[in-house]
Formats: C-alpha cells, sequence, structure tokens
C-alpha cells in the first residue's frame, strides 16, 4: 500500500492498511526473535509458491485469502501455480484496501510548505540537541551505515521513518507491492475481475492535522525513534527469515518470529494529541468496516473469490478473520 498525504500527516509512514485490520500494533518481547530457531539467512531470490491461503467459507461460496509478507525480497521473482489456479477459478479478486483522499491537487500543492516544515523539529534544535546523549551516538552510528548526509533537523518521528526505509532497502528488502502485482496480472490474464476495496475520506481541515504535529510529545517521539533503532539494531536478520519463512509456506515460523514493532512507539507518539489520535482510530475502524463489508458482499455473490491482504492482519487474534467467523463463516488456516 501507498502512503497518501493523510497518512504522512497523521502517521509519517504508519501501515494503515496492517493496522487498520486489527488494533494497534502489538508489541512482542525484541528478544524473543532470538530465542527462536533459525532459517536459512540467505534471501529467497528464485521462485518460490508462498503461503498457503486462508478459506473462508459460508452456504457453499467461499474467499480465499493470501497473507503477504513485508518486507520481502527486493528481486524476489514470486509465482505460484496453487494462487493462478484459485484466482483463475474465481468470479472476483478483491484489491487490497486503500484510501482515497479527497484533498485536490491545487489544494494538495498549498499543503507542501506545511508538509515540509512539518517534517522539521518544531523547536529548530538538531537530533543531537534533542535526543539523549546515548541514543544519539545510536542515532550517528545507524545513520552513517544507511543513511548520507541527512538533516540533523529532521524530528525523530521522521528521523525514525527515514531511518528504517533506508535500512530495510540496505539489507535487500522492499515493501513494494510485487505480490499483488503478480497477482493483479493472474487476474487480468485470467480475465477476473478486480474489486476495488476503497475507503473514500475527504479532508476537510488537513492543514490543522499537520499543524496537531508541533504539539506531539518530545519524548514521545524519541521512544518512537529509539524502538525503531532497537528493531534495526536486534531484527533485520530475522525480517530476512521470515521473507523466507513466507516464501516457504512455513506459517508456524512466521508465528515463531515476533518483534518489537516499533509502529506501536510511533502510533503512542502521534496518541499523545488528542486530534490526531481520533483521526486515525476512526480511520482504522473504517478501513476495516469497509473491507469486511467488501468480503462479505463478494461472499455472498459468487460462489469463489480471492483476496490479499498484509499477513500481519491474518495472524493477529483480533484481526478480521475472528471478525468473519463471529459472523458465521467457517475459516480454514492453511
Amino acid at each position: 500500500m501507498h502512503h497518501t498525504l493523510l497518512i504522512m500527516v497523521i502517521g509519517f509512514g504508519l501501515s494503515a492498511s496492517g493496522a487498520a485490520l486489527g488494533s494497534v500494533p502489538q508489541p512482542a518481547a525484541a528478544s524473543a526473535a532470538t530465542e527462536t530457531p533459525t532459517l536459512d539467512e540467505v534471501l529467497v531470490t528464485g521462485e518460490r509458491a508462498g503461503p498457503g491461503m486462508w478459506r473462508v467459507s459460508k452456504d457453499d461460496h467461499e474467499l480465499w485469502i493470501l497473507g503477504v509478507q513485508s518486507p520481502l525480497p527486493k528481486e524476489l521473482s514470486w509465482r505460484s501455480t496453487a494462487v493462478n489456479q484459485r484466482i483463475a477459478e474465481s468470479q472476483a479478486v478483491l484489491a487490497p484496501p486503500d484510501i482515497d483522499f479527497d484533498v485536490g491537487f491545487f489544494r494538495g500543492l498549498t499543503l507542501v510548505p506545511a508538509l515540509l516544515h512539518a517534517r522539521k523539529d518544531p523547536e529548530g534544535l538538531t537530533l543531537e540537541q534533542r535526543l539523549p546523549h546515548e541514543t544519539y551516538m545510536r542515532w550517528l552510528a545507524l545513520r552513517v551505515k544507511y543513511l548520507s548526509g541527512d538533516d540533523e533537523h529532521l524530528r525523530p518521528l521522521i528521523a525514525a521513518h527515514d531511518l528504517y526505509t533506508h535500512a530495510v532497502a540496505a539489507s535487500g528488502l522492499s515493501d513494494d507491492d510485487q505480490v499483488w502485482d503478480s497477482v493483479k496480472q493472474a487476474a487480468r490474464h485470467a480475465r477476473v475481475p478486480i474489486i476495488a476495496v476503497t475507503l473514500k475520506l475527504p479532508l476537510t481541515d488537513p492543514k490543522g492535522a499537520i499543524n496537531a504535529l508541533a504539539t506531539v510529545s518530545p519524548e514521545a517521539e524519541i521512544s518512537c525513534l529509539d524502538t525503531t533503532m532497537t528493531r534495526l539494531e536486534t531484527d533485520l536478520q530475522a525480517m530476512k527469515q521470515r521473507a523466507n519463512a513466507w516464501s516457504l509456506g512455513d506459517i508456524a515460523a512466521l508465528r515463531a518470529l515476533p518483534y518489537a514493532d516499533q509502529d506501536l512507539a510511533c502510533f503512542d507518539a502521534l496518541a499523545s494529541v488528542p486530534t490526531l489520535r481520533d483521526r486515525f482510530q476512526d480511520l482504522m475502524v473504517r478501513l476495516r468496516a469497509t473491507w469486511l463489508t467488501a468480503a462479505q458482499r463478494s461472499l455472498s455473490e459468487h460462489a469463489s473469490s480471492f483476496a490479499v491482504l498484509p499477513m500481519t492482519a491474518l495472524l493477529r487474534e483480533d484481526g478480521v478473520l475472528p471478525a468473519l467467523r463471529a459472523q458465521g463463516y467457517e475459516i480454514q488456516e492453511p
């Protein structure tokens, strides 16, 4: 999923779809990943089948859901005969949930200066001035390793996002939608309609949301950066292991590789501002409801349909699968 204006305003790179289809991400102990058996540490770049699919069914109608791990190898050549067959046998393919923000091109242009300004520390401090000394030294070591000439006047929230993005890319991983691209290609080849799952959301006061960022707690922003650095210091190898586990269809290994999710700390920083917290929580509720409505409609109208969701949305105990089960649908795990 691509990050659009409101995600830039209220999330600075948080994954809207992954978070919205469950609750706010829950952290796991960072040390847990080191206690699990290690997998092949070489990134998969050949053809792999990917994981099994979840089957949601009722009254002889079924919805097959492919969970997508993120990040995955940049050079992953992904192909699955089983997935292509399910797509070909379907009457509809549900796109991953997305958000259509009604801002307007010219109005969006007027927000660019405010967005650029919001990336900077509200008090004009450098990261060296803002961060505790030990935290800054950790940032400096990671900046030298993964960034080049990064702006020292960035606020910690933005520094965390930029650092994570570059570190993941430098590790041979990518958050691009290569799996969804393959699914779209297979659907078009089989002439199966692709159904957009889109939440249309007018923005009445985007500049107000941007201005609210100035009131985010500096301590909360530092916690976001600190948790992000901890994940990069301890979890990059496990990210590769998860990518390999996904490519092999090893769901048990994915469940056995928890991590300290920096999104939670970064969300907590934004949630320190009531208006931003309310916006994001409303967004999560509405996007989740939009996808569930689309899934139930597809199950009602089609004998067989297909969907793609983030793996996190499928593995959560409070994700969309329990919600469907509560509505009387049978869930068959891979």
